[in-house]
């Protein structure tokens, strides 16, 4: 990996001072904009990915994330999660306060990408001054932009902020690395550790290698032929980091078939709303509200905007292209937009994600460098031009802190959405279960209701509404939710666990049994489907097949006391006491302070001529719960026994 020789592009003495307190006013800036998200909770993917995510509780698994979730393929930002979980476990601070790092590592190296390149011949070149005024006023316009807010303050898109840290990083040490020098070649290993590292954090990292070629021909060579003379080894070096990003992509199997062409979404509809994401994007850009956590599941869009959307991509492609064919610094700018775009904002269908804020986090870069370019050229003096940047700044920062107070809770994120997009019939069913878990059952079957009205096939909101149903009673109607659920997503051995349960509540024994077979033949290991056609057996009245169920609940969950209690229970119906008796004192065990099963115990061992043991049990019964009227009862009848016994004597 040999470094050329060209002229260095170090700071004069004079100047590092100034470019060490342009750092210091990036680093607090964002510290002050994000410093409230630092309270934020877990919402949404977090729980998923974080919460219940069990790889990132050991290093020996963080290298290996689940399936199906926002890790999912990605082990570098699955390890730095688990980093989070050594520091502070479940509390969220730690994982907020990596955020706000990460974002602000990433606003000083476009600092240094942008001051740098204004240096070159290519881009002016501008004095030193100039190329700092300018290369801080876009650092910090993007740092603040509200748009920003997305990666940095919702923990799980750390996917996106953490691969922009290692893009920017990539870019940067390529800079230092042409610039010569005695630590030429650490800059190039530097450069391919972070397109690595990038190529494991996320899967728009794989335009990195073409924008590095890209940069070199502009700014740095002149060409494409002089680009790979140089520079080749690095070059290809970093092009070879897509073979163990293909494989990360396989292993996580398009996060469970929600990435990719077998996502469910047409290519060509997705590529259509993208042409009205990609207007949405950069209206945000100019004016950051309203600013939405999440778009919903919206294919479409009027005729008007996709004729918009489409004049205004093929107008950025075909100037982009006749910029780069004249080698202008312009070209590389507009290459930056769209080819960090284009993975997940062109025709590969993302189904969960049709539109995503988080998506602008590295684009935007490109516009707030083109925006600091112009304004500068318009006042031409860096005094008067960094007041008038401060002011914006101070707008921009003022509008983010507020919006990150969006991201403290789930029911405030969902809320802000409902009340934005309320066509979004996911954000009313994930509030009304936000309200449900509150014990509000009334209001959550509201918004179920309003999120099935807008989308009568959302498979979830039928099995949330059943839920609620079946928490206020209402057992039919929530069997008759279950059904409905199922009809969209048949093979879903919770959905049929949930059926079972409300027909049994509504004494329909022998349907319930039917849908815990189903259950049953879709997850043979769920102890609690075993359980439930255990309970459903008895409705019906057979306690043979009752006890074979509960005895495979038993094995499958050895540690619930409440399966041990049920399977004891039909034991003794079946006059197999001696056996009852093991699996309440086993229950016991478990939950000593159950007095239902110490009277239950004793009643058996009553039975049995153990007069003294059943004293004792109904005793520990009552201890438990003094106006337990069975228990006392039963403690009388057996001293009365004992009096006979020693009277006898």
């Amino acid at each position: 990996m040999t470094a050329p020789s060209l002229p260095s592009s170090e700071p004069a003495r004079e100047q590092r001072s100034a470019i060490l307190f342009c750092c210091a006013c990036l680093v607090a800036a964002v510290a002050a904009a994000y410093g409230q998200s630092l309270g934020g909770r877990f919402l949404y993917d977090d729980i998923e990915s974080i919460a219940e995510n069990t790889t990132i509780r050991q290093f020996s698994t963080a290298l290996r994330p689940p399936d199906g979730a926002t890790v999912s393929g990605r082990p570098f930002l699955n390890l730095t999660f688990a980093v989070n979980y050594a520091v502070s476990g479940p509390r969220e601070w730690s994982y907020h306060a990596a955020n706000v790092a990460i974002h602000a590592a990433s606003a000083l190296l476009l600092l240094g990408i942008v001051r740098r390149t204004l240096r070159t011949p290519a881009a002016g070149p501008r004095s030193g001054p100039e190329a700092l005024a300018i290369a801080f006023a876009a650092a910090l316009l993007w740092a603040l932009h509200p748009l920003q807010t997305e990666s940095v303050a919702y923990v799980v898109q750390r996917a996106e902020s953490l691969m922009g840290l290692f893009y920017l990083l990539t870019l940067y040490a390529f800079i230092r690395f042409a610039g010569g020098g005695a630590r030429a070649r650490l800059w190039g290993i530097a450069a391919f550790a972070a397109c690595l590292f990038g190529m494991a954090t996320k899967e728009v990292m794989s335009t990195a290698p073409l924008v590095v070629f890209l940069y070199d021909r502009t700014f740095v060579c002149g060409s494409f032929a002089g680009a790979w003379r140089r520079h080749r080894v690095l070059l290809l070096a970093l092009a070879s980091c897509w073979l163990p990003m293909a494989g990360f992509a396989w292993l996580g199997g398009g996060r469970s078939g929600t990435a990719g062409f077998g996502s469910g979404v047409a290519w060509w509809a997705y590529a259509l709303s993208q042409l009205r994401a990609v207007v949405l994007y950069l209206r945000l850009c100019v004016w950051p509200h309203p600013l939405i956590g999440d778009y919903g599941r919206f294919l479409g869009g009027g005729r008007l905007e996709v004729a918009l959307g489409a004049v205004l991509i093929a107008g950025l492609a075909v100037g982009t292209v006749a910029l780069l064919r004249r080698n202008r610094p312009a070209g590389f700018v507009g290459a930056w937009f769209l080819l960090i775009l284009a993975p997940t904002t062109s025709v590969i269908p993302v189904s969960t994600e049709i539109i995503a804020e988080h998506r602008m986090y590295l684009p935007l870069a490109s516009v707030a460098t083109v925006f600091a370019a112009a304004l500068y050229a318009v006042i031409g003096r860096p005094r008067p031009f960094l007041v008038l940047v401060g002011a914006l700044a101070l707008v921009l920062g003022a509008a983010t802190a507020s919006r990150t107070r969006v991201y403290r809770d789930a029911e405030a994120f969902w809320t802000d959405d409902a009340l934005k997009v309320p066509g979004n019939a996911g954000a009313w069913n994930n509030l009304g279960a936000i309200l449900a878990g509150k014990g509000d059952h009334a209001a959550a079957i509201e918004h179920y209701r309003r999120a099935l009205a807008l989308v009568p096939t959302f498979a979830f909101a039928h099995f949330n509404l059943g839920n609620s149903l079946a928490a206020t009673g209402r057992v039919a109607e929530a069997a008759s939710e279950y059904e409905e659920a199922l009809k969209f997503r048949p093979k879903d051995p919770v959905i049929h666990r949930r059926l079972a349960y409300a027909l049994a509540a509504g004494k329909r024994g022998y349907a319930a049994a039917a849908e815990y077979r189903e259950a049953l033949r879709l997850e043979p290991g769920s102890a609690e489907a075993w359980a439930g056609l255990g309970a459903a057996m008895v409705q019906v009245g057979n306690l043979q097949e009752a006890a074979e169920a509960d005895a495979q609940a038993v094995r499958l969950r050895p540690d619930h006391a409440a399966t041990r209690v049920d399977y004891g229970d039909v034991l003794v119906q079946l006059g197999r006491n001696a056996e009852g008796i093991r699996q309440y004192r086993e229950a016991l065990r478990l939950e000593p302070g159950a007095a239902d099963v110490h009277n239950n115990l004793g009643g058996l061992l009553a039975e049995g001529g153990d007069l003294a043991g059943a004293r004792a049990e109904f005793e520990e019964a009552l201890r438990l719960r003094p106006d337990y009227a069975d228990a006392r009862g039963n403690l009388e009848r057996v001293r009365a026994l004992e009096g006979q016994a020693g009277s006898r004597r």
